[in-house]
């Protein structure tokens, strides 16, 4: 990501439910769309930690109703 302009996944469509992601002076902030004033910052190798995770399925116990 090469500059500062937010970038939502192509998974999000039209919807306006998603997780926008940017790169600003060497960290990545993360932030809700629909709660933009909330801005996570971590670094990119915590990041790339996070996506293989979540790729992984480290997350999905998260997603599931008790």
């Amino acid at each position: 990501m090469p500059n500062s302009t937010w970038q939502k996944s192509s998974y999000s469509a039209a919807n306006s439910e998603c997780v926008e992601v940017r790169v600003v002076d060497g960290a990545v902030e993360l932030r809700e769309s629909d709660d933009g004033d909330v801005i996570v910052r971590t670094t990119p190798v915590k990041f790339a930690a996070f996506l293989q995770g979540a790729r992984a399925g480290e997350f999905d116990h998260l997603t599931t109703n008790s």
